[in-house]
């Protein structure tokens, strides 16, 4: 920004500032040199000198502080304050260099399909399935990310092109395309790869609904691929609903993963896919089964979260993750730079949660036989 000799307007001295187009202001912006905007940092700014106008009365009142004499620095979320925490406790049989810092985690001893997916949208299956997956890779394991939601948030925390017209799901489902040919490295970690999503999957439902074995295309496709390219996990990330996307997952899959926010509404979502994956398992894919449930967005400051784990714990206590996933603001921040929490913020409560139950879930892997 380019500013021009001050000015006086008024009462008051007023800077002419030139403003880059590309952020939807005018070329001329008049700035009031006492706000200081946008040449101070109001992250930075020594707020008592700022808030200092002959409007303000001259004697501080003592019974109420005056709220904008806030000391410098960012503003920060209440339950942002403990984003860092100690190393996670990684299951027996995690094999870990202390002189590196690196760790690998015990291989399973056939290929893990895990669908995950929920009737409820919002509670973090693209989250849940970006970081596992990075995780699992970082620490030495084969994993494949196949997106089957149309938004394609998958891609884009794992540094993937997703654009309209990019080839991936929509063409293997549509078009019996070899997934090899249209499978992608994420730069997240070297044996990771993702089969992207685009909008244009969006016209799936309706185009499948007229092809014969529609709810078997996946499965096929993912088969053909498994013969020759060997892979640890393969996490199918599903659309928030019970389509035929997520059917064509549910048969593909061998095992279940369901993310489950910490709030009621998430409950009433669980029962419907219950339901669903009853109808399944009877029909269209025996060796379906539920194997993990993990805890998402848990707030520690409300009884309401305690009480949601505790119900699922009761309702699912095998299955249940020790480790929950925390509300945290790297989280979500990580994305908007094409990365998981893991490479975002290695050192967040968010990534030490995903690294644990990633741990969690190798561990369970490895001790299940073929």
């Amino acid at each position: 920004m380019n500013s021009d000799p001050s000015t006086e307007v008024g009462a008051g001295l007023v800077t002419e500032v030139e403003v880059a187009p590309t952020l939807g202001w005018p070329h001329a912006v008049h700035v009031d040199e006492r706000i200081g905007w946008p040449n101070v940092s109001r992250e930075t700014i020594d707020w008592p000198q700022r808030v200092t106008t002959p409007s303000m009365p001259s004697a501080p009142q003592a019974a109420q502080p005056d709220p904008r004499l806030r000391p410098p620095g960012p503003r920060r979320a209440h339950f942002d304050d403990d984003e860092f925490a100690p190393p996670p406790a990684l299951e027996p049989g995690t094999d870990v260099s202390r002189e590196t810092g690196e760790f690998r985690f015990p291989s399973p001893a056939e290929p893990r399909i895990l669908v995950v997916a929920n009737q409820k949208g919002g509670v973090g299956k693209t989250t849940t399935v970006v970081n596992l997956a990075a995780a699992l890779a970082l620490g030495g394991l084969s994993v494949l990310v196949v997106d089957l939601d149309p938004q394609g948030n998958a891609g884009t925390a794992l540094g993937i092109d997703h654009a309209a017209g990019t080839p991936g799901t929509y063409e293997v489902l549509l078009s019996n395309a070899a997934m090899a040919d249209h499978v992608v490295e994420s730069p997240e970690a070297s044996n990771l790869k993702v089969l992207p999503a685009t909008i244009d999957l969006a016209g799936a439902e309706i185009a499948l609904v007229s092809v014969v074995a529609r709810e078997n295309r996946l499965s096929r496709a993912l088969t053909a691929y498994l013969s020759d390219h060997p892979t640890d996990y393969v996490f199918l990330d599903c659309p928030p609903s019970l389509g035929l996307l997520t059917l064509n997952a549910l048969v593909a899959a061998s095992e279940i993963l369901i993310p489950i926010q910490c709030e009621y509404y998430a409950l009433e979502g669980v029962s419907q896919l219950m339901r669903t994956i009853n109808l399944v398992k009877g029909e269209l894919n025996d060796r379906l089964r539920l194997t993990t449930v993990l805890l998402t967005m848990y707030d520690a400051r409300t009884r309401l979260a305690a009480q949601v784990a505790d119900e699922v714990r009761a309702h699912f206590p095998a299955e249940t993750l020790p480790t929950v996933i925390p509300r945290s603001v790297r989280i979500s921040e990580a994305p908007s730079y094409g990365q998981t929490v893991l490479t975002y913020h290695p050192d967040s409560a968010g990534s030490v949660s995903y690294l644990a139950a990633a741990s969690e879930i190798a561990a369970r892997g490895a001790e299940e036989k073929p």
